[in-house]
């Protein structure tokens, strides 16, 4: 794989090489003057230690959407150093990994090697980090699934088991008729779950399809034979299949989108009323609306006092999160909530930061 090499310069207002936005980036007063990139980090985790709005990363490095949604620019080893220039404004930059493991600027051997802003490749055995942690949506990037009403009804369907027993789970002998062998041998199991609808526009927006188990398909026939080799729920006779995705993550930066969006939560992942920090939601807005894999969105609540004489005043919405959004249908998007500072829960505003 290539390593990608690029400066980060942010110049109070500036810079004309930069986008004309990267003005109003500002740093936190709390910004570490010098920051060694590790495993683990990830590209969110880097902007909300550096910027009092994470979305606006992109804009510092100048990203251009091709790069957006294919980030991979900074690597564990990789040093963040800032500079306070004479005029008092700040000097932003990314050290190679190979100086940092040399020794720290000033010190006996080391230096920071500043390269101007452009991007260039060398050989490398590193990942570049994640825009957010993968292991925090890594089940949501093939299960659950937003369907049509009858996807489900035309898919193959699981006739029953070679034991008597009504609930099937991991390690048992099932059966499915009219299963295509041209799909693969790794399936996924589903039953139509809730349906997802947007109260205020009285739209269906589709159906959420419940994740059961994997299976692997051991013999191929009109009437086929698979081994379950992973159960999250009971698996009944009726279920149907599909095949299963590629779960790769697509490592796209955190960025807003570059129109204004506003929709809602529309449910909560796992049955719950009300959600924090880490959880997963999904909101009435996707493809047809513009939104994309990596788009930042604030999430607000509606805030109301009645006045005396029962007159219900809307007052200016309260600003209450952020989520990233990493999974988008044509009207609904799967979103991880990054930030909170009060329960988050549906019918809760989402619209661009």
């Amino acid at each position: 794989m290539h390593r990608f090499i690029i400066s980060l310069i942010l110049l109070t207002g500036l810079f004309s090489a930069l986008p004309a936005r990267a003005a109003d980036v500002e740093l936190k007063e709390n910004a570490p003057e010098r920051y060694t990139v590790v495993q683990g980090d990830t590209l969110w985790g880097l902007a909300s230690r550096y910027l009092k709005d994470p979305w606006l990363w992109p804009q510092i490095w100048g990203l251009n959407k091709d790069q957006i949604k294919s980030p991979h620019k900074i690597y564990p080893g990789d040093t963040i150093v800032l500079e306070r220039l004479a005029d008092g404004s700040q000097l932003m930059k990314l050290s190679r990994a190979e100086t940092a493991s040399r020794g720290l600027a000033g010190e006996p051997g080391g230096e920071i090697i500043r390269l101007s802003p452009r991007v260039r490749t060398e050989e490398s055995g590193l990942s570049a980090i994640p825009g957010i942690p993968a292991s925090a949506i890594e089940p949501f990037l093939s299960q659950p699934l937003i369907v049509e009403e009858d996807y489900l009804e035309k898919a193959p369907v699981v006739l029953g088991s070679n034991s008597s027993r009504v609930i099937m789970s991991k390690n048992d002998t099932i059966y499915a008729r009219d299963l295509p062998a041209d799909k693969g041998s790794v399936w996924q199991l589903f039953r139509t779950g809730k349906v997802l609808k947007d109260l205020e526009a009285n739209e269906i927006l589709g159906y959420e399809a419940v994740y059961l188990g994997d299976v692997r398909v051991e013999k191929f026939d009109k009437i086929s034979t698979l081994t379950i080799s992973r159960s999250v729920e009971e698996i009944l006779k009726g279920d149907r299949l599909v095949p299963a995705p590629e779960t790769t993550f697509d490592n796209y930066a955190p960025h807003a989108p570059d129109k204004l969006v506003k929709g809602h939560i529309v449910s909560v992942y796992g049955g719950v009323t009300e959600v924090g920090r880490g959880s997963i939601i999904s909101i009435n807005k996707g493809v047809r609306d513009g939104l994309e894999m990596g788009h930042v969105l604030a999430v607000y609540r509606k805030n109301q006092t009645v006045y005396p004489g029962r007159q219900v005043v809307d007052l200016p919405d309260e600003r209450i999160g952020l989520l990233f959004v990493f999974r988008v249908f044509e009207k609904v998007s799967y979103a991880l909530i990054v930030q909170s500072s009060s329960a988050i829960q549906v019918s809760d505003i989402v619209r661009t930061p």
